[in-house]
């Protein structure tokens, strides 16, 4: 929602100050300059992308419009509950009772406690892919938390190729906008010897090739991009999150210490205090 309110701003201000300015909204519907800047961005997408990162790219962009951070305060608390009844079933049970919750997260009566974060579905099975290695027992602490910080790094790569693909087409825009303005500037000469009011409107259709691909690439293109990115690097967060959770688990430590652990790797702008993830998960059922 924020993002659109962004894009109203932008057009808002583009269009209402060249408007007040005298100019004149309609010279700017020049849709033979839109085709050849939009099949152009496009073009060069499809050429220079693979097809996966273009779906990807298209699904994350589609997020950006979908409303605020998932991972936000209340997901993270909610993350803290969920670990804490986990390892204190391990605890009271044995860690073969967790089996069935992490084997089939979708049907535990567990994770369905906490909707929200089962939505989550690349994280929830870092989650539990994680804690099977712990249940096998014969990987160490050090061992696990380095096989975990790798698939990290798996994950913050593939995140990472939609944003770069939205940032080479932000880059060519600009560029592409001078293609679309020469265009026009060859219809122009070729009407050179034409009426004065006939040749600045010829002018005036390749500037708007050239303020277009500007306008796209700074105005939207790029945001879009750095959106993306900062959602990307929130998600890295919340896998670091159940990484510190996972390896304090495989170390032996209580569950009130293993949270205590996960509590830490909080970004501290949503870290809850001690006392409100003691009082959360001790009124856990």
């Amino acid at each position: 929602m924020v993002a659109i309110v962004g894009i109203i701003i932008v057009l808002a201000s583009v269009l209402g100050g060249f408007a007040m300015a005298g100019g004149p909204l309609p010279v700017l519907i020049v849709i033979s300059e839109y085709i050849v800047i939009g099949g152009t961005s496009v073009g060069t997408i499809l050429i220079a992308t693979p097809g996966k990162v273009i779906a990807k790219t298209i699904k994350k962009t589609l997020g950006v419009f979908k409303g605020g951070n998932p991972f936000n305060e209340t997901m993270y608390l909610d993350g803290l509950k969920l670990l804490y009844e986990l390892f204190q079933v391990a605890r009271r049970d044995g860690l073969v009772a967790i089996e069935g919750h992490i084997e089939n997260p979708e049907g535990s009566d567990l994770f369905k406690k906490y909707e929200k974060l089962l939505h989550l579905h690349h994280p929830t099975t870092f989650l539990c892919d994680s804690l099977r290695l712990v249940l096998v027992g014969s990987v160490p602490p050090h061992d696990l938390d380095m096989l975990m910080d790798a698939e990290i790094d798996v994950h913050h790569h593939e995140d990472a190729a939609p944003v770069a693909a939205l940032n080479k087409v932000g880059d060519a825009l600009p560029g592409i906008g001078i293609v679309a303005a020469v265009l026009g500037i060859v219809i122009t000469m070729q009407s050179i010897a034409g009426p004065i009011e006939e040749i600045g409107a010829h002018v005036a259709s390749a500037l708007v090739g050239t303020f277009l691909g500007i306008l796209l690439s700074y105005g939207f293109v790029a945001p879009i991009a750095s959106n993306i990115e900062s959602r990307n690097h929130s998600e890295s967060q919340f896998y670091m999150f159940y990484r510190s959770a996972v390896t304090a688990f495989a170390k032996g430590f209580a569950p009130i210490v293993v949270v205590e652990f996960a509590r830490r790797a909080i970004p501290a702008e949503m870290r809850p205090s001690f006392s409100d993830m003691e009082e959360a998960c001790k009124g856990t059922k």
